[in-house]
């Protein structure tokens, strides 16, 4: 026993007790540097200020060694190994850790499946960032999501993204053979089908249906809709103009908050200019301005006495505007029309969506749009608008000019002309709910969300399709037996349902119907929505304009440690520190074995 104990320890350190202790206390001072580490890129602060010793990291350690002497006195030492080239080196080894965790789960399930997703984005010094995501069904058939890292890329073409794609793959040891999804923007070098990123994968690997994310598409569907009626469009540019005036002038934000708190009509909330490219999430910004109507007449009017003379100019421009009835009654149709789709758009972002989930949605929200297509349901909106025009004293709305057209378009017929402005705005209002329908039946039409109808529908029907003799995984032939059986015994209609059941099964009836869990897999691990775009947030929080100087490797593996923070949570400090002495010699001298 004696000599199996002394045989895990080096012979310089069984000759030398000396030694020993400051092993011990240089792991222990390497254990509680490891640990700053990683409480600095869970939280995505900055390792080092302008001064290395002004640090985040240099104080954090500075207070850790206040009651520890032995660490103290390492910090004093000149190679105390907190330099930017060992912090990097530890940053990579607790990165890649993570990332070969999350490949690892994926290579031990009984069923090798994987969707990619791919979105970029700049970041705060105008580099193009590629961010990977890989989506999978875990062995409690959960869907999973995980970020797997930020990629540089050269050139934003639909070739070059593919091949960066497939140099993701290949050092993760991932088989492109099992990709059997790909969930991206509509930009054409992601979506093309001769150039895009999808259709280069579909030329080695057929199987990887792609599917354009839903969110996307909802975000898309609002555009156009906003785009197709004056009236909506012009009244949401004056709510970004009024949000970017309230935003930008101290002196306005002061004279509208006190207005606005004075009004107890309604509770005071700040004026938000729009985000020029999410356009699911502008009706909060057009509900404040309507509820704050009246005070946001009250505050322009007053900046528009101001002496400060190009925001005095752009108060009274927007006073005038919004006196205008027309003004009112666009925003009452814009948030009528926008605040379906925006609640389609958070129902469409879960991460457990499955194709016939987000179809039923998308058909739910066309049968609501489709009943406000209606007079009476204009007429409740023009009523309100007329009523606030009353009560606050705007201009009357009315119809625009309308130009004459050449005669030898019309020939000797009489121009329609519209008696009313209600009866105009009518037909505008009408024409953007046609526009939604139409473009929701179309972008919700795609081919490789039929395929997975299909495939949807053997699972609950259990009627089989030739579709299945496409893909290797399945066996045709026992998948009719097992599915035949598992109809009889198990009756189901969701996808959900038929996934509680296996769950709920023992070892020996699930493995019974292997083939039904196999296509239950194929049918749920493609993406409805692109999960990638959720790491732009911890992007903007890492890559500041305070730290531009970043190189691409620390940025990627401070990306994977501060979105994946239960993961990282979850690391031993002792296998991080064992794989850093392991990669020198040196380094084993001086700490010893962690493990």
């Amino acid at each position: 026993m004696t000599t199996y104990l002394h045989s895990k320890q080096p012979i310089t350190t069984q000759l030398s007790t000396q030694l020993q202790k400051q092993q011990h206390e240089a792991r222990n001072s390497l254990l509680k540097i490891v640990g700053g580490i990683m409480y600095l890129a869970r939280q995505g602060n900055a390792f080092r200020g302008h001064d290395s010793k002004e640090g985040n990291l240099h104080q954090l350690m500075i207070y850790k060694a206040e009651d520890d002497a032995e660490f103290n006195s390492w910090l004093q030492r000149g190679n105390n190994f907190t330099s930017p080239k060992i912090l990097n080196e530890i940053i990579k080894i607790i990165g890649n850790k993570i990332v070969y965790d999350i490949v690892k789960e994926i290579l031990s399930l009984p069923l090798i499946q994987y969707s990619l997703i791919i979105d970029g984005t700049q970041d705060a010094a105008g580099v193009e960032q590629e961010s990977f995501c890989l989506r999978f069904i875990d062995k409690n058939l959960q869907p999973r999501e995980e970020f797997i890292g930020l990629y540089q890329v050269t050139s934003t073409t639909g070739e070059n993204i593919a091949s960066a794609a497939k140099d993701v793959l290949l050092r993760l040891n991932l088989p492109l053979s099992q990709l059997r999804g790909q969930a991206y923007d509509g930009a054409a070098n992601m979506s093309g089908r001769m150039q895009g990123v999808q259709a280069h994968l579909k030329k080695e690997q057929p199987l990887a249906v792609y599917v354009h994310c839903g969110p996307h598409c909802i975000n898309l569907i609002t555009q156009a809709a906003c785009a197709s009626s004056t009236i909506i469009r012009d009244a949401i540019h004056l709510v970004h103009e009024l949000g970017v005036l309230f935003h930008q002038s101290m002196k306005f934000r002061a004279i509208f908050a006190t207005i606005a708190k004075s009004d107890h009509t309604a509770p005071y909330t700040s004026l938000k200019p729009l985000c020029p490219t999410r356009w699911t999430v502008r009706t909060p910004a057009i509900r404040s301005v309507l509820n704050q109507y009246h005070s946001v007449l009250a505050a322009t009017e007053e900046m528009a006495q101001s002496s400060m003379m190009d925001v005095a100019a752009k108060a009274s421009g927007l006073h005038e505007k919004f006196l205008r009835g027309n003004t009112l009654l666009g925003l009452l149709l814009a948030e009528d029309v926008m605040s379906m789709l925006e609640e389609l758009n958070i129902s469409l972002q879960q991460r457990r969506q499955t194709t016939s989930g987000m179809l039923a949605a998308v058909e739910h929200v066309k049968r609501g749009i489709q009943e406000k297509r209606s007079e009476g349901h204009f007429g409740q909106l023009h009523m309100r608008a007329s009523q606030v025009v009353t009560s606050v004293s705007l201009q009357p709305i009315k119809m625009p000019h309308v130009r004459m057209p050449p005669k030898r378009f019309t020939g000797p017929a009489m121009q329609h002309q519209h008696h009313t402005a209600q009866d105009y705005y009518r037909v505008q209002y009408f024409g953007t709910l046609d526009t939604v329908v139409t473009q929701c039946s179309e972008r919700f039409s795609q081919e490789g969300l039929q395929r997975l109808q299909k495939l949807e529908n053997i699972v609950i029907t259990g009627k089989m399709d030739t579709l299945i003799n496409e893909y290797p995984e399945l066996d045709a032939m026992s998948l009719d037996i097992q599915l035949k059986m598992f109809k009889a015994n198990y009756p189901s209609t969701s996808l959900s349902e038929v996934a509680e059941i296996l769950k709920g099964m023992t070892p020996e009836v699930r493995h019974l119907f292997r083939e039904v869990e196999a296509l239950l897999r194929l049918v749920m691990v493609v993406p409805a929505s692109a999960e990638a775009e959720r790491s732009f947030s911890a992007l903007r929080r890492l890559k500041t304009w305070l730290r531009t100087s970043m190189t691409q490797t620390r940025l990627n593996n401070l990306a994977v440690c501060h979105v994946h923070q239960d993961k990282l949570d979850a690391l031993d400090r002792r296998q991080i520190c064992q794989r850093f002495v392991e990669m020198n010699g040196e380094r084993l001298r001086t700490f010893g074995a962690f493990i």
